[in-house]
């Protein structure tokens, strides 16, 4: 098999995927309350969470059941249900969320509960793995970017990279969102940018309802 034939593929579908992942949705938003609010090592790993959900996001794909999606409107709504009930979840915690109580504003474990890394893979992988944006940006991306004719050994080989790039692009911004200095800059007012967040993903849940 000659994969130098696919190569016009591939650079599509990064060159868009690079375009989708750097748009602010609610996979940025977790990264971002995590690596303020846990700091670097437990946003890294909810960034990996993040990027290993894109291989249930592939692995729909190439099984088909993204056409089901695609083509039943209600199975797509309710769904889509399911992902604003997450974003509401999180957004809930996200505008509870306390002030802190250091003398640079940067919260510790005195300031906020720490959370396992298991739940924080977790956190990462379900808010990327019931967000609709990613659904719909893998339907379009192998229905429209793949041809038929591709060999599913060159759409898997795709679709790893697409969650490799993922993770490393947001262990990219938990690295920058959680040195120091941003830290100590955003942390004096990180109850008020939580809510913030919170009432972003609160509106991200009513668009998926209302949509």
């Amino acid at each position: 098999m000659d994969l130098s034939l696919y190569w016009g593929e591939f650079l599509t579908i990064a060159a868009v995927h690079l375009l989708a992942v750097a748009s602010p949705g609610p996979d940025f938003a977790i990264v971002l309350k995590h690596s303020i609010n846990y700091g670097r090592r437990l946003a890294m790993i909810t960034s990996i969470g993040v990027g290993a959900a894109i291989l249930l996001h592939v692995t729909y794909s190439l099984l088909g059941i993204g056409l089901l999606l695609k083509t039943n409107p209600m199975v797509f709504k309710i769904f889509s249900y399911l992902a604003a009930a997450y974003l509401v979840y999180i957004a809930i915690g996200a505008i509870r969320s306390p002030a802190p109580n250091t003398s640079d504003g940067v919260k510790n474990s005195t300031d906020l509960k720490m959370i396992s890394d298991k739940k924080a893979f977790a956190v990462g992988f379900l808010t990327n793995g019931l967000n609709p944006k990613a659904t719909l940006f893998f339907l379009s991306v192998f229905a429209v970017a793949v041809s038929a004719d591709t060999p599913f050994g060159v759409k898997l080989v795709y679709g790893l990279y697409l969650a490799v790039a993922t993770g490393i692009w947001f262990c990219f911004l938990s690295y920058l969102l959680s040195t120091r200095k941003v830290r100590a800059f955003i942390g004096q007012y990180s109850h008020w940018f939580d809510r913030v967040m919170g009432a972003v993903l609160l509106i991200l849940a009513a668009k998926l309802v209302l949509a």
